[in-house]
């Protein structure tokens, strides 16, 4: 006879990794939109910890503002498997997902404006590293120091799959009304209570089971409702519309508001200015529409992608040189004699030409001037028996000098050269000519009067 005892030498339950829990934003324990609660959660870290950390980093240059902005967007909400990301593209602009949005532009903004401070965004990474490692050290700690033995551990996994399982699909319950003179009578000849339908079933159910004096049946479906056959059709409700669009009554205005604002101050300010007054009215009308559309109707893709193309063209004009006019000039600067050569010629959009080709500079003479424009070409005509100490700086352009071929142009960013130019062989030398050449966005060209 074989015992039932189990053998002390069985083999013991599988080990069971401790699960780690989703990342997900938390509905409960949230300041703003949950990132922060649903980090601490998902990396067995306490919440302000991220709190902080995020704030110092939106203080100090803007990135934890955009990375709050982007998590807010594509992380979703503990219950929910659609982010706010996916919604705003789908079309329904709510106010979480133009919270975000917002948020994500206003640190990009911040983020520009710090570019040209290397000692904070260094701060900015070493923090971020810092709390990464933070992170990942956490929840491996977690996972290696998970408390119990084998078997403790497989009743909490088991346990915690049970308690994340869906529900039994269960029919709906079956409303019954019991009373004396309405129990029919069975074959039996007992009585009992009538199942007249669910207890979801049609709004308007008397207790006789009819719906405006039809008798109504379960349909195939639970808490589908059909009327007996013979019975008159119920109508199909009528459709119910969604919200109408916006998006092209504020494309339309956005227009209007970036044409007045860059047409109204083109005539008085400079280029880079007048373009930034413009997109800021634009960028000002698409998120008032925005805001609207979250409740007097909806706006689509289109909407939000123009709001992020006008935020970028915002910064790219915000990084244009102030000297770029709005009026395109052409000038010609001639001085007779060394004396007469200023230090410093100066033109906001154009072509500048500086004619010393008839200039006489004696030996063991230095003669310096400096050419600046905003925007266009500066053309500079030496003497054929001077030597040209030159620098040029161009933001964006091409550097001509005399030796090159005129076809040969190469626009580049940040150009910054500095030549020495000899006189050519067989001419008597003279003195020299010290030349400073800057163009924020054009080109400089250098060439030798003909002997």
């Amino acid at each position: 006879m074989t015992s039932s005892t189990p053998s002390s030498h069985e083999a013991p339950p599988p080990m069971v990794a401790p699960a780690v829990a989703p990342l997900r934003r938390s509905a409960r324990h949230k300041v703003v939109g949950g990132v922060c609660g649903g980090l601490g959660r998902h990396f067995d870290l306490d919440p302000v910890i991220f709190r902080i950390a995020l704030g110092v980093l939106s203080v100090t240059g803007g990135v934890g503002l955009i990375f709050y902005g982007f998590a807010w967007l594509l992380i979703p909400q503990a219950g929910e498997e659609e982010n706010e990301g996916r919604k705003l593209l789908s079309g329904r602009v709510e106010g979480a997902s133009l919270s975000a949005v917002l948020m994500a532009m206003v640190g990009c903004g911040i983020f520009l404006s710090m570019l040209h401070n290397g000692g904070t965004i260094a701060f900015a990474m070493l923090l971020s590293t810092a709390v990464s490692g933070a992170a990942v050290w956490s929840q491996r700690r977690r996972q290696a120091l998970a408390g119990g033995d084998a078997e403790s551990r497989l009743v909490a996994a088991t346990a915690a799959a049970v308690a994340e399982a869906p529900p039994e699909t269960k029919a709906p319950p079956l409303v019954e009304f019991s009373s004396w003179w309405k129990d029919p009578i069975v074959k039996d000849g007992s009585t009992g209570p009538i199942a007249i339908g669910y207890l979801w079933g049609p709004h308007g159910a008397d207790a006789d089971g009819l719906v405006n004096g039809e008798r109504v049946t379960p349909g195939s479906q639970w808490g589908g409702w059909v009327p007996e056959p013979g019975g008159p059709v119920a109508a199909a409700p009528a459709a119910r519309r969604g919200p109408r669009s916006i998006g092209g009554l504020v494309f339309l205005l956005t227009l209007l508001a970036g044409g007045l604002g860059t047409g109204l101050s083109w005539d008085t300010h400079p280029v880079g200015t007048s373009l930034q007054i413009g997109l800021v009215a634009a960028l000002a009308v698409l998120g008032l529409g925005l805001v609207l559309s979250s409740f007097l109707g909806r706006t689509g893709f289109g909407t939000v992608f123009v709001t992020v193309v006008t935020a970028g063209l915002l910064a790219v004009a915000a990084a244009l040189p102030k000297e770029i006019s709005t009026d395109w000039v052409r000038t010609t600067w001639t001085p007779a004699s060394v004396a007469a050569v200023e230090p410093r010629y100066e033109l906001g959009s154009g072509v500048g030409t500086l004619d010393l080709s008839r200039l006489a500079v004696p030996a063991s003479t230095t003669v310096g001037t400096a050419v600046e424009v905003g925007a266009g070409k500066v053309e500079v005509v030496v003497p054929a028996n001077v030597t040209v100490r030159l620098r040029a700086q161009v933001g964006l352009g091409d550097v001509r000098l005399p030796q090159q071929h005129p076809g040969d142009i190469d626009i580049a960013p940040d150009r910054d050269e500095t030549r020495t130019l000899t006189p050519p062989a067989g001419t008597v030398p003279g003195g020299t000519l010290d030349l400073s050449l800057e163009v924020g966005l054009g080109q400089v060209e250098v060439t030798r009067a003909a002997s």
